[in-house]
């Protein structure tokens, strides 16, 4: 950081002239890029902003107009302050029209009360300026080289934060582009304090370029984001003025933390690839000596051998088409590859197809299946939302019986996906009929039998763009109370009789017998899973 003139004026080449801030005390704070020694009056245009003018004021004018002329001007090129040297044509002060016109235009006047050695101030002041640079070049770079390290070792954001909390001396908060907090590391200030009421707080700092500071809050903010896409703001509470360095600090880090999340994003993506090639290898036979399976597992961090095998699967209540869906498909597998992660259970997570994420997940050796599988299903249900029905094959010793468990999962996925229970997963013995006829859905023998009980209803139906079958449903899933399947299919209860004596017209049965209505119920089970089976 470039000293302040406050910093300057205690330099001893300095101290020895004894200087006095004349005018412009408040403005002490102002930065000295250099000194520039000067006796002439037309001097503006060689300078470039932010000199100590410094000057015997022996070719200064005598006219005021002039004076002001000339302090004007080096005002206007953002000159730090002017030093006039006492003796020499100024015996005890200072010409009034020279400080009046550094008053007017915000420009600190010194007076030195002795003889200055010019050169020797020149000397300290640049090599002052020389050194703060030389040491904010060495800062970089120190910067430079441990972020990189940081990126190329993948490190989470919270460790990205920590070294800019502890680079800077300064709370540092990572937000999303909603204001909402990601990380922080607040280095020991109070939390009660500082992120109260945070999402109003930060809609107040507006970012109109890539990296701003705000003077109201001190907040100095940068977008972190790639490829034209941006993800949130690192915030750094660095208070009113911050330095050079802390802008290349925070930048530093956003860029970590970009490139990290891109990483990240690839890293999952091959992963992803990579274990949903063993899985279709599993499913497939595709392994011409099943341990094989096991060494590709196992060299992708996943180990298989020894212990209880289950394979899953993630089923996608609504199919949808396009990128939506894939996304959509994408995410779910991501969702519960994290839940495994964080569960420590050793799994492989892929898709499957268009519909389902397949999980095959190894199991502890010291834990039953049950308790296991409920933690994982609740924190995948956490991650995915519930869009998704989880369905579990049964477990396996042996990775030969890992194609059985899938299977059996996929089916019971598919007749799951009709079930209206909050289970937080899926067996083949939680389906009870509706799993049996799943299971027969191919048999010609079932087929003939829905067409025998079901055949005249449906016909009717499309002939008449009628709802005859829907009320048969509402009637038998309300157990034959006319009165609440009518409240349940949105009718009076006459135009509701009116459909059942119609229906039991077209089939030609009694619907007040029970063992009719059983059959009747078998075969609409029996039909959800022909056409469940059609369209999976």
């Amino acid at each position: 950081m470039l000293p302040t003139l406050a910093d300057v004026l205690r330099l001893p080449p300095l101290q020895r002239a004894r200087p006095r801030v004349v005018v412009g005390a408040e403005h002490l704070d102002r930065t000295v890029r250099w000194v520039h020694i000067a006796e002439v009056t037309d001097l503006a245009h060689l300078l470039r902003g932010g000199e100590l003018v410094l000057t015997t004021g022996i070719a200064m004018p005598d006219d005021p107009a002039a004076l002001r002329r000339y302090v004007t001007d080096l005002a206007a090129v953002g000159v730090s302050g002017i030093a006039v040297e006492l003796g020499r044509k100024y015996h005890s002060v200072l010409p009034g029209a020279l400080l009046e016109a550094a008053r007017d235009v915000g420009v600190p006047v010194v007076s030195l009360d002795r003889e200055a050695r010019f050169v020797e101030i020149t000397e300290a002041v640049h090599s002052r300026v020389v050194n703060e640079q030389l040491e904010e070049l060495r800062e970089s770079e120190r910067l430079h080289a441990v972020f990189t390290e940081l990126s190329v070792e993948g490190a989470r954001p919270e460790q990205v934060l920590a070294e800019v909390a502890q680079s800077s001396g300064c709370p540092v908060v990572l937000e999303n582009l909603n204001h909402q907090m990601l990380a922080c590391d607040l280095n020991g200030e109070d939390p009660g304090i500082l992120l109260t009421a945070w999402e109003n707080r930060s809609r107040g700092v507006v970012s109109s370029a890539r990296t701003v500071h705000d003077p109201a809050t001190g907040w100095l903010v940068t977008m972190v984001g790639a490829r034209g896409q941006d993800w949130g703001r690192l915030i750094l509470i660095c208070g009113a003025s911050p330095g050079p360095l802390q802008t290349v600090l925070v930048e530093r880090a956003a860029a970590t933390l970009a490139l990290g999340r891109l990483l990240e994003r690839h890293q999952e993506g091959l992963e992803r690839q990579t274990h949903q090639t063993i899985i279709a290898g599993i499913i497939d036979r595709a392994y011409s000596d099943p341990e094989e399976a096991l060494v590709r597992a196992r060299a992708v961090g996943v180990p298989l051998s020894g212990t209880g095998l289950v394979g899953l699967v993630l089923r996608l209540r609504e199919a949808g088409t396009g990128l939506a869906a894939q996304a959509r498909l994408a995410d779910t597998a991501e969702g519960a590859a994290r839940a495994c992660r964080e569960l420590r259970l050793p799994a492989l997570v892929g898709s499957l197809d268009d519909l389902r994420v397949g999980v095959l997940l190894s199991l502890p050796t010291d834990e039953t299946a049950d308790p296991c599988l409920e933690r994982l299903a609740r924190r995948i249900r956490e991650r995915t939302g519930e869009g998704v029905v989880i369905a579990a094959g049964s477990p396996s010793e042996d990775i030969r019986d890992v194609r059985r468990s899938f299977l059996e999962a996929r089916q019971v996925g598919d007749v799951a996906v009709r079930q209206n229970d909050e289970r937080p997963y899926y067996r083949l013995p939680d389906l009870h009929l509706r799993g049996l006829l799943h299971l027969l859905r191919d048999d010609e023998r079932l087929q003939t039998y829905v067409e025998r009980e079901l055949g005249p209803l449906l016909a009717y139906d499309a002939r008449h763009n009628a709802d005859l079958t829907a009320m048969l449903r509402h009637y038998l899933a309300a157990g034959r109370n006319k009165a609440l399947a009518a409240s349940r299919a949105h009718l009076s209860r006459p135009a509701f009789y009116e459909r059942l004596r119609r229906i039991s017209r077209v089939l030609d049965v009694d619907l007040d017998s029970v063992e009719t209505c059983l059959s009747l119920h078998v075969a609409l089970l029996s039909l959800d899973s022909v056409r469940g089976g059609l369209r999976s």
